[in-house]
């Protein structure tokens, strides 16, 4: 594989195990000998597919925000949202911090995340390898860009929380789609598969030239006190070092208790917000005049005497099981970091996966909020109806955000001890 060779060492960015990665041909992978997490894999002709594919996207992008989204009726009175309008009504609410969330999650940020990994490939197409003092500074930071991007990307979340406003509306009113729906959902798919096809270490192999690491064995971990693994692009720095020398970020040797203590206060913060997040309207419904408030509990309550069961089953798991069952299961992560000296690989991993488990589904919490901004939007037919965002709202982004923010700030390496149990899988 271009780029990679026998003599690349990399540390793995979950339990902090030096790998050394063999020659792989395209359409492989490589993953952890110790926690299975995907390290390298090589897709045929990865510059042509992922230019292809975003390209795609951005045209898909550029449709989606210039025609009507979607159209709502209800006895002789229309009301048409594009997505942007989506964020001016926020705005008009007094919502900005909503209206910011939402165009950097679904517009901006994919706009900027695809534009950057289409200029990557492109560049890395008609490049060699070249060492990292002469890499093109704007390169450099068009690489960290991506990586520091990616989790923030909502657009899949976006397109399932339009779904749920659909049937929580459908039977109060008509409901059209503009072509700017149908190239959105396009969009959703195409941001999804070129994510998936984005490799951080094959792109920084691809664009600076691998060194020899001097002191550090394929078998060593971040305990080993040899080196400093850069969690930006994976790269085996000398242990004194405090920057990266392939990307320049600063290095900060591994430490749990600075990345335990940072995480507790990012959890701490959400589950203070969580209480008037349920406990508080997140929207209110004015019909004819009388204004009726909206919980988050209350509006699962609604669906299901509606009979809509699978939407109440939804926003039910992502708004209140999730958000709750992502913050106990952090607390326990954090609490058992302490306590992984003398732990077998078998229950290192199960710790892993559990961490693993709550970053994927943190994001999906976003549902409910997306759920408000269209409502917001779409349903404003002068004094027959209107729906206007709650206070609840606000809080619970900040849980969502905080709780994504706290697992990122842990240092997962944190779950594996040098114990030599975790290499017998004893």
């Amino acid at each position: 594989m271009c780029g990679l060779n026998n003599n690349n060492l990399i540390g793995c960015d979950e339990c902090g195990l030096v790998v050394s990665i063999p020659r792989l041909e395209a359409g492989t992978s490589y993953k952890c000998p110790r926690c299975n997490h995907s390290l390298v894999v090589v897709i045929k002709n990865p510059s042509q597919s992922i230019m292809a594919y975003t390209l795609a996207c951005l045209m898909m992008l550029i449709i989606s925000v210039s025609f009507p989204f979607m159209s709502f009726s209800v006895e002789g009175l229309t009301q048409q949202i594009s997505l942007l309008s989506t964020i001016s009504m926020l705005n008009e609410f007094q919502h900005p911090f909503l209206a910011l969330i939402l165009f950097l999650t679904v517009i901006l940020l994919p706009f900027i995340y695809i534009s950057c990994v289409f200029m990557l490939y492109a560049y890395a197409s008609v490049v060699e390898p070249q060492p990292a003092k002469r890499m093109k500074p704007y390169v450099r930071k068009i690489c960290k860009a991506v990586f520091y991007i990616e989790p923030w990307l909502m657009a899949d979340v976006f397109l399932i929380g339009v779904l749920v406003s659909l049937i929580k509306i459908s039977a109060l009113a008509d409901i059209g789609m503009g072509y700017s729906f149908w190239a959105f959902c396009l969009y959703t798919i195409l941001v999804v598969k070129s994510v998936s096809l984005v490799n951080k270490q094959w792109i920084w192999h691809r664009l600076v030239k691998a060194e020899p690491k001097e002191l550090v064995l394929s078998g060593h971990d971040h305990l080993s006190n040899n080196h400093v693994c850069c969690h930006v692009c994976g790269n085996i720095n000398h242990f004194n070092a405090t920057k990266c020398t392939r990307c320049f970020h600063n290095l900060r040797p591994f430490s749990l208790k600075n990345s335990l203590h940072k995480a507790w206060a990012l959890l701490c913060t959400a589950a203070i917000f969580y209480i008037p997040a349920n406990l508080y309207p997140i929207m209110y419904t004015t019909s004819l005049g009388n204004e009726s408030p909206s919980t988050i509990m209350g509006g699962v309550v609604l669906l299901w005497k509606m009979g809509s069961y699978p939407i109440a089953a939804i926003i039910f798991i992502a708004s209140v099981f999730i958000p709750l069952a992502k913050m106990l299961a952090l607390s326990w992560i954090y609490i058992i970091a302490q306590r992984t000296q003398g732990s077998t690989r078998t229950e290192s991993l199960t710790r892993q996966r559990l961490y693993r488990a709550t970053e994927f589904i943190g994001r999906w919490s976003m549902i409910d909020i997306f759920v408000v901004a269209i409502l917001v939007a779409l349903v404003q037919l002068q004094d027959l109806m209107s729906i206007s965002p709650g206070p609840a709202s606000i809080s619970f982004a900040i849980v969502v955000i905080f709780t994504m923010l706290s697992a990122m700030s842990f240092d997962s390496r944190a779950l594996w001890s040098s114990n030599k149990k975790l290499d017998r899988g004893s």
